[in-house]
């Protein structure tokens, strides 16, 4: 395991979000409390990842099936969806806000089409998000996507287009299919295009809300350390909004963003002091975070929010998949990313660089897995054994 860590020396208070696009926090969470089959995901504690981190607590928020659906990434879809259409196509107030209401609000649902840009999650939530409300859907994904991700965005009745480039080139094709009927539903943002990522960003607060719910609940310690892997930096960015909100009580846990060292965009600009580029080919197997421009609006609040920055090579998150495998934790690549950030300081860094990442005896660690097993084929080379999708659990159990 490889890696590389850079210690930011731009941290500092959160910036305000751009006029117009600053979240409803109360909004994202109700709504998806709406959705059929909407629970609280599992939050997990394993002392053995504790032990080999070397820290007291690690709790791992397990998002390996969320809404039916192996990631996350459907609560930033769906929220982003849902404000996308009411801000575009539909006119008179919806309330209550709930997903029947909006899809009977749309006019001429026929003629209708969402549209993303994905390496597999996201385009998969929209899809879901486009079936739902009853319109079309057009998924476009960069070269080389894992069969198993592009067949599970047909499968949920989308056209999946293949562009032949990188993540940041199938976003650039999605953008020019915008139209009065076409809305495109981006998790990244670029100059005048910001009020759907915002939303995206907004809608992966209810992940975090419920880690604070359930620490309370089981008394729980508050997080320390908090890993958060990052492609474009949304996720990341609803992080540390999250967990240095100005009214959240006591002092902010170490903020770690991981990233793959052939994508390491948001390290790339911390270094130097702005947006960087870093070009491809992107080949890490940790796809959904194989992306080389960062998010415009996301990336002021990384900046501001993040301690260190961390590039870990693939036998980072394959160590990390097969620790959390043994943990009863399905992670795909992406998924344990965070977690094998913080593996590789542990395993093969040494004192100073574990305490610049907060791995410190009295720590409390907090990771995210973000998607479950997505590649089928390579979580059984790289684990030794299949492991159940989200696809294969029946609604409503976790």
């Amino acid at each position: 395991m490889r890696y590389d860590l850079h210690v930011n020396p731009a941290t500092g208070p959160l910036p305000a979000l751009p006029t117009g696009t600053s979240p409803d926090h109360a909004g994202p969470g109700a709504f998806h409390r709406s959705l059929p089959g909407y629970h609280p995901t599992p939050l997990r504690e394993s002392a053995e990842l504790a032990r080999l981190l070397g820290v007291r607590t690690v709790l791992v928020k397990d998002e390996a099936v969320r809404l039916g659906l192996p990631s996350f990434k459907i609560l930033g879809a769906s929220w982003a969806t849902v404000t996308a259409v009411l801000r575009h196509w539909v006119t008179a107030p919806v309330t209550p806000l709930t997903l029947d209401r909006v899809a009977a609000a749309i006019p001429r649902p026929r003629t209708r089409r969402l549209v993303a840009a994905t390496d597999g999650n996201h385009g998969r939530g929209v899809a879901r998000m486009a079936r739902l409300l009853g319109v079309a859907a057009t998924i476009l994904v960069p070269a080389g996507t894992a069969e198993a991700r592009t067949a599970a965005i047909a499968g949920e009745g989308a056209e999946v287009v293949v562009v032949d480039g990188s993540y940041d080139d199938a976003i650039a094709a999605s953008a020019a299919l915008a139209g009065p009927d076409t809305l495109v539903v981006s998790d990244t943002s670029w100059p005048g295009y910001e009020h759907t990522p915002a939303a995206v960003i907004a809608g992966y607060a209810t992940l975090f809300a419920e880690i604070d719910a359930e620490t309370a609940r089981r008394g729980l310690p508050a997080p320390t350390v908090v890993a958060l892997q990052a492609g474009v930096g949304a996720f990341a960015a609803a992080g540390v909004r999250h967990f240095r909100a100005p009214d959240r009580p006591g002092p902010p846990p170490r903020t770690v963003v991981v990233e793959p060292t052939s994508a390491n965009c948001l390290m790339a600009s911390a270094r130097a002091g702005r947006l960087a580029e870093v070009p491809g080919p992107h080949r890490s197997t940790m796809a959904g975070l194989n992306c080389g421009l960062p998010s415009v609006l996301a990336w002021p609040t990384v900046r501001a929010g993040t301690d260190v920055f961390l590039a870990v090579d693939d036998d980072a998150a394959h160590r990390a998949m097969a620790e959390l495998a043994r943990a009863s934790v399905v992670a795909g690549e992406s998924g344990a990313a965070g977690l094998g950030g913080l593996l590789a300081v542990a395993l093969t860094g040494d004192p100073a660089d574990r305490a610049r990442a907060g791995l410190t005896p009295e720590a409390c660690v907090l990771v995210v897995n973000t998607e479950g097993a997505t590649d089928p084929v390579n979580y059984h080379r790289v684990v030794g054994h299949h492991a159940a999708t989200a696809d294969d659990v029946p609604a409503g159990v976790a």
